[in-house]
């Protein structure tokens, strides 16, 4: 779905005021309009996007509270100059991280990640920057997520098979891999490079 997609950012603002109103709102009359409202947008999505509408009501009808982004961890981890990069089961490679989950912190979700797709045992050190993902990511998602880059420190450990990821290794700047652009771009390792060789870095938001 492109970023520029108005009647996307139409359904997702729908989507949120209903949730709103579902979480706030006493009036059953008002919360039976509110239920229209969020599955309308969900009808929305999944007639434009050709998406199923089972799908797509899991997306916009199942959470509750106010509505918020998503939080996702990428971890930077350098090695004589090159940066660790883990093989999805796509063929393509990503930092190594993923959603935070909701009982840790997101130091703590960055160091999981790590050790669930890499194998190994880091401390997570500086906040490179905090973006919104639809400013740099694509495709673009029906929701929005906030992207946490984190600096880390190599403690030890090695890469074992796991579920998410078939192989790991560094990689120098000019020499990187088909990226998974949805988790990662290269401007976005271009700045975790920078960050690495700026002892002074100050954390990036958008």
């Amino acid at each position: 779905m492109d970023r520029t997609t108005p009647w996307l950012d139409w359904a997702v603002e729908l989507q949120a005021m209903a949730q709103a109103g579902l979480y706030y709102g006493t009036d059953p009359y008002g919360r039976e309009r509110y239920e229209r409202i969020r599955a309308i947008a969900a009808e929305m999505v999944s007639f434009q996007a050709d998406i199923p509408l089972e799908k797509t009501r899991d997306l916009f009808c199942c959470e509750t509270g106010y509505q918020t982004p998503k939080l996702d961890t990428r971890a930077a981890i350098f090695q004589d100059e090159k940066i660790l990069l883990v093989r999805e089961n796509d063929g393509r490679w990503s930092l190594p991280g993923g959603w935070v989950d909701v009982n840790v912190s997101v130091k703590e979700n960055t160091v999981k990640e790590v050790r669930e797709e890499a194998g190994l045992e880091v401390t997570a050190d500086t906040v490179i920057a905090v973006q919104d993902r639809e400013k740099h990511n694509r495709p673009r998602y029906a929701w929005k997520v906030c992207k946490i880059f984190v600096l880390c420190s190599l403690v030890g450990g090695h890469f074992t098979p796991n579920i998410e990821t078939t192989e790991s290794a560094y990689f120098a700047l000019e020499d990187l891999p088909p990226l998974a652009e949805q988790k990662n771009t290269r401007e976005q390792i271009e700045m975790c490079f920078a960050a690495y060789h700026d002892k002074n870095w100050k954390t990036l938001m958008d």
